[in-house]
């Protein structure tokens, strides 16, 4: 253990400005914190280069918080992979997983 080399520390002496607009958790959390509004995010996620059938998405709503595969959209609802319509007024927030 002596032939380890020194490492060396330096203070650090300004205000470090690296906090994140999004972070990860656990699950249980949903880990967004931008402003931007529902619509607009489902627009995003519809428009994505990376969305050529379906989208992994999870979505909070007033009750509950919930992870589905979305495959398209109207304009009241979102329809999901198995046959499900999610109404877009009761959501309040949805990410891209």
């Amino acid at each position: 253990m002596k032939d380890l080399p020194n490492v060396s520390a330096f203070p650090i002496d300004k205000e470090l400005r690296n906090s994140q607009e999004r972070f990860y958790g656990n699950n249980d959390v949903f880990s967004s914190n931008s402003k931007e509004s529902v619509i607009s995010k489902i627009n995003r996620i519809f428009s994505s280069n990376n969305h050529v059938y379906k989208s992994r998405v999870k979505i909070k709503t007033k009750d509950d918080l919930f992870e589905r595969m979305i495959i398209g959209k109207t304009n009241d609802n979102l329809l999901t992979l198995n046959g499900e319509k999610i109404k877009i007024k009761d959501i309040i927030d949805i990410e891209k997983l």
